[in-house]
């Protein structure tokens, strides 16, 4: 072949070693970035911070990649609740009305709740949501559904409640009672509630909570409360800090708030 395209053999096998040592490269940092991240980045995410770090890959080329090195994304279809909290009859309307994009941080909070299992019982996750940069500014767990759950969902927020305009949920009896009825009052905060039995309403919510299902629950075992507890919390510090989000130009939430606060000055 080099005989007849006229190569000396000499620049086949330096050309050859060449390409063998970048996939190499490519390969490791594929590894690394999925490892790195929870182990749930697919092709577009991984590709996403190749560009980040100077490396331009397609990612037919990174599936081929990770195929090889059996990385295989937690993704899957999206998966239901198993069971249906009572319909709150409030007469508060749907006062977000799917507009999902806000230009100033806390301008609306979504909330919503999800099941895991913990030592053979259904345990709940409550997130609090910033429609501003998707950050999850609060969070709680335990082993009922009900208003204590979301109420230390709030008490976990940093940073001073009455900055809250807006706040939004489905219509769970968790979140119609006088405990979060207080809480509202008492911070001056807007209530929103969705359509009866309608979950575009809370669309952002519901998409929060299947990655959570797919990232954080899926493939895992907890054993105690205390163990969901602290993997719970090491997941939405990565979720809110290094996690990309396409729907943020893949920037983590923290930092799109800090570049568009920059650019607000």
């Amino acid at each position: 072949m080099c005989t007849i395209l006229q190569v000396n053999r000499s620049t086949y096998y330096y050309e050859n070693s060449q390409h063998s040592s970048s996939e190499d490269e490519v390969e490791q940092a594929i590894i690394r970035i999925f490892e790195e991240n929870q182990r749930v980045y697919g092709t577009r995410k991984i590709k996403a911070i190749l560009q980040k770090e100077g490396k331009t890959v397609s990612r037919r080329r990174i599936g081929r990649l990770m195929k090889k090195n059996g990385l295989v994304s937690a993704y899957t279809i999206a998966q239901y609740k198993p069971q249906k909290s009572p319909c709150n009859d409030s007469a508060i309307q749907n006062e977000l009305n799917r507009e999902f994009t806000k230009d100033e941080p806390l301008e609306a909070v979504v909330s919503d709740l999800t099941y895991v299992r913990v030592a053979n019982k259904w345990h709940y996750i409550c997130l609090l949501v910033d429609l501003f940069n998707r950050e999850i500014i609060g969070y709680s767990c335990g082993p009922n559904k009900d208003a204590a759950l979301v109420y230390r969902a709030f008490a976990s927020v940093k940073g001073d409640l009455r900055q809250i305009q807006l706040f939004h949920t489905d219509r769970g009896s968790e979140f119609a009672n006088r405990t979060i009825g207080d809480v509202i009052r008492t911070f001056n905060i807007k209530r929103s509630l969705s359509m009866k039995g309608c979950p575009y309403d809370n669309a952002v919510a519901e998409a929060t909570f299947k990655l959570i299902k797919t990232e954080f629950v899926k493939n895992r075992r907890f054993e105690s409360l205390p163990q969901l507890k602290q993997e719970l919390g090491a997941y939405v510090k990565w979720f809110n800090e290094t996690r990309i989000h396409s729907t943020l130009g893949y920037l983590s939430p923290l930092v799109y708030k800090q570049e568009a606060l920059k650019e607000s000055v």
